[in-house]
């Protein structure tokens, strides 16, 4: 069969900005690339941008980080599985040493079980440095499964990922033991700014976002997830980035939480499952390289801080969109007009 030349499908990319970010991983005004078609969400994350560089700022926390890989392994019985499992995590010891094998970064930091029937589900969560860490994760327990196999011989193998991991696919358990970068973007806008730059008030905010985005999609049957569009931006960020995009997927289940603060609005994002990585898969193309030293992402710094630094912008490029969009939809036709505007001229 004859190869085919890896060709480049070009998206149209532009610079949005400034951020105005606060936070332990940056405290600075940044400006971001977003690749996207629907080119409309750039003057709507411009339009949180703008507001945020007029407060203290969009402050940032990354709460957690972990990559995950399930693995399925089988027993005679459901008994022999949990006696197995048991003895498993009692040696963590022996784990890390085997996992250290594997790469200088990755470090098992936990692991989950489920047994099901005969069937031994496997949860095994690591940090793996500046990389969104997929292959690294997958090489890990790759070595991993030998070892088990060897040690408890009653044990088969079944599959190397068994999707209790949860990759690029909606589910409960990332949102609730956490998957990639755990980040909470925040902002506290002044009634004044929110009527003059949203066009709104912080009561109609905190109104819609609950009965939008909390029981809106309550009776769509959402999964631990209430926003009204976190994912295009997270594809945009992602594909301006190097990111693998199919884990929007995932990192779109997040929330939106607003309430009035005196006379002011505070306005947040949380993103449990926001996966991104400043080196590895993806990385090496010019377009990206440039960008990810333009982020200031591509320094000097100890292991993993380059990827806290890149998730933080992203959660807050994430909220600028966020509420923008939102403030947009508490006026009839503002949204339909300024998609007319945008994308016809």
């Amino acid at each position: 069969m004859k190869s085919h030349k890896i060709l480049q499908a070009p998206v149209p990319m532009r610079w949005v900005g400034p951020l105005k970010i606060t936070g332990q991983t940056l405290n600075e005004s940044i400006s971001v690339p977003l690749a996207t078609y629907e080119t409309p969400l750039w003057h709507s994350v411009g339009r949180g941008a703008r507001v945020s560089v007029l407060t203290e700022g969009i402050n940032t926390s990354v709460i957690d980080e972990r990559m995950t890989r399930s693995i399925l392994l089988e027993a005679d019985d459901a008994m022999a599985a949990h006696q197995a499992v048991t003895s498993i995590k009692l040696r963590q010891a022996e784990l890390d040493a085997v996992v250290a094998q594997s790469s200088r970064f990755a470090r098992l930091i936990d692991m989950h079980s489920q047994i099901v029937g005969n069937l031994l589900y496997l949860r095994l969560e690591f940090t793996t440095g500046d990389a969104s860490g997929h292959n690294m994760v997958t090489n890990a327990a790759d070595r991993l499964i030998p070892w088990i196999l060897q040690q408890y011989p009653n044990l088969r193998y079944s599959s190397i990922s068994a999707n209790y991991c949860t990759d690029k696919k909606a589910s409960a358990v990332n949102g609730i033991l956490g998957r990639g970068k755990y980040v909470v973007s925040e902002i506290v806008i002044p009634r004044s700014l929110c009527e003059r730059r949203l066009k709104t008030t912080p009561e109609k905010v905190v109104d819609l976002n609950i009965k939008k985005n909390l029981i809106g999609t309550m009776i769509a049957g959402g999964l631990r997830s209430a926003n009204a569009h976190f994912a295009n931006m997270l594809l945009g960020f992602y594909l301006a980035t190097g990111q693998d995009a199919a884990n929007i997927i995932e990192g779109s289940q997040g929330m939106v939480h607003a309430e009035l603060r005196g006379e002011d609005l505070y306005f947040s994002c949380t993103l449990p499952n926001l996966i991104v990585g400043s080196v590895g898969n993806g990385k090496g193309i010019d377009f990206v390289e440039e960008n990810l030293r333009l982020l200031g992402c591509r320094e000097e710094r100890e292991p993993g801080a380059n990827a806290r630094r890149l998730a933080a912008i992203c959660a807050a490029t994430v909220l600028c969109g966020e509420l923008s969009l939102l403030a947009a939809q508490t006026n009839p036709g503002e949204l339909m007009e300024a998609h007319l505007k945008l994308e016809r001229s």
